[in-house]
């Protein structure tokens, strides 16, 4: 088996991460190569092309990390001269080519060889000692190809050699095809991202030696907090504001709402932004591993405490922010030692003496009613006041619904491109028909509970391809929706599946419309109307 150059990481978080992006039959290329270089990166597979790539990309290179994009043909080209991160071309070598033009001998003496924006000048060679009848031609558009194609066809061309965007185009145009990529090619380009990927990622960290490990580092901005409605622009609004001050932020809100969100993006606005982001589940562990966690310990403070000590998080978060998630849960005596580093800047470790300076922003986050906690004395007022300088509440997802159906909408194409799928064109309007069931819910889980509903919807549309997103389909997937008492009882059913036939139908015939109702290429669709 052929071998990565590059050495394995140690640290599986230090992998190299890197996307493929492709929507013809070199996807599945792609993804069987792949897995061979687990060990030597994170790789991850995208089913888009052209524009929805792009936009698909961008948006997640706010808030993630990607090192390289591998990509092909046209479609390479176009991510090239619109991305910031680095693309890596996958060519055809000219053994390549050669061997796909002895394939498409074996079928006919009359082949057409399409290739992107160039020809191959050089072929005549070859062409003239193996007795070969090759007409080339050229495209840039999909457009542009399927000209040629019809070209060729004209002439006598019976097979095309050519990339995948070509390969389905010949047939569909009623030629056979061969696949100009081959195995080798492909590990090339593999090869090329890592080394491509390691390089980026030294003098990455050559030129901002003070930047945050990745573990430490805040990958959520305000534009991940999603909605128009009034409360969410009060959101942003107060964020933004929050992120000019020091002063510490206590940020409200039921399960699922988004306060690490907001506490992320209050992070990545402020003057803070390049250093750590350490978050702090404070209802998660137990009060003598929390207090360890938080303050740090000296060698031998306590059984199992490690040789040499370990620092805290304060100490970890120095001169960034330290997120306090669910303070409410927080013990009374790690309250009083927490007040009193807020108030001298300094932690000492458990088991030790020695004050250590912290220079740390804390925004903490609270689902609880800490009125009623601080009546109950189960959390100290001038704690309170101490973390709350700066308040923000979010609004439960109930609160609003005109940002559902776009939340919902953002849910679902995230989670059918994570499965390598496109949604349909008319996913939006889908959604929209379904608006009185989003609104008519409780959402006790708010955004976290919708966005894990939208992922199961996106298995079902997944597994039927052809099927529309109705409001009795919804019901079938999310039947909690039923309960929520304000909407009129209905029939469930499973929402009527048409064929492809009875779409073609629908359009006349025209499979240009067919195919932008089902949300796929017209290629995809007569790849789906051969295997049909």
């Amino acid at each position: 088996m052929h071998r990565p150059i590059l050495p394995v990481p140690i640290d599986p978080n230090d992998k190299p991460i890197i996307w493929t992006v492709s929507i013809s039959r070199l996807f599945d290329l792609f993804r069987d190569i792949m897995l061979e270089y687990g060990d030597a990166a994170t790789i991850e597979p995208i089913n888009l092309g052209f524009e929805d790539a792009v936009r698909h990309i961008r948006e997640r290179l706010a808030t993630e990390r990607c090192d390289a994009v591998i990509a092909a043909g046209s479609n390479a080209a176009y991510l090239k001269s619109r991305l910031s991160v680095p693309v890596i071309i996958a060519k055809a070598s000219g053994f390549d080519v050669m061997q796909a033009l002895a394939r498409a001998r074996r079928i006919t003496p009359h082949i057409g060889l399409i290739s992107y924006q160039q020809t191959m000048p050089e072929l005549s060679d070859f062409q003239a000692t193996f007795g070969l009848d090759i007409v080339q031609r050229s495209y840039v558009t999909e457009e542009d190809a399927r000209a040629q194609i019809s070209e060729l066809k004209a002439t006598g061309v019976k097979a095309i050699v050519g990339a995948g965007l070509i390969a389905d185009l010949a047939e569909e145009a009623g030629l056979a095809s061969v696949f100009v990529y081959s195995a080798a090619s492909i590990r090339q380009a593999f090869d090329d991202a890592l080394e491509i990927a390691r390089f980026t990622r030294i003098e990455t960290n050559r030129r901002r030696p003070a930047a945050p490990a990745d573990t430490l580092r805040a990958r959520h901005g305000l534009n991940d907090l999603r909605g128009e409605s009034a409360a969410m622009q009060r959101v942003r609004q107060a964020i933004t504001l929050f992120s000019r001050s020091p002063a510490t932020v206590l940020i409200q809100g039921e399960t699922g709402s988004g306060k690490e969100l907001a506490a992320q993006a209050i992070h990545r606005e402020s003057t803070r932004a390049r250093q750590p982001f350490v978050a702090l589940n404070c209802g998660a562990l137990a009060e003598s591993l929390l207090e360890a966690e938080l303050f740090g310990h000296e060698e031998g403070a306590f059984t199992g405490s490690r040789r040499g000590g370990h620092a805290g998080l304060f100490e970890a978060a120095q001169h960034g922010t330290l997120f306090l998630d669910e303070i409410g849960e927080m013990a009374l005596p790690l309250q009083t030692r927490l007040l009193r580093v807020l108030e001298e800047r300094e932690v000492v470790r458990v088991g030790g003496t020695r004050p250590i300076p912290v220079d740390v922003r804390i925004v903490s986050a609270t689902h609880c009613d800490l009125d009623q906690r601080m009546r109950e004395g189960r959390f100290r007022p001038d704690l309170f006041y101490r973390l709350g300088v700066l308040r923000m509440t979010l609004p439960p997802l109930r609160e609003r619904p005109d940002d559902q159906v776009e939340l919902a909408a953002w849910c679902l194409k995230n989670a059918l491109a994570a499965m390598g799928l496109r949604p349909h064109a008319n996913l939006q309007a889908e959604l929209s028909a379904c608006a009185s069931l989003l609104a008519g819910y409780g959402w006790p889980g708010n955004v976290r509970e919708l966005r894990n509903m939208m992922e199961r919807v996106a298995l079902y549309l997944a597994a039927e391809p052809l099927q529309a997103l109705s409001p009795g389909l919804l019901l079938a997937v999310a039947p909690e929706l039923m309960r929520a008492g304000a909407i009129a009882p209905m029939v469930v059913t499973s929402a009527p599946v048409e064929s492809l036939a009875e779409v073609l139908a629908r359009f006349d015939g025209n499979r240009e419309a067919a195919a932008k109702y089902l949300g796929m290429s017209r290629t995809t669709l007569w790849r789906k109307l051969r295997g049909a």
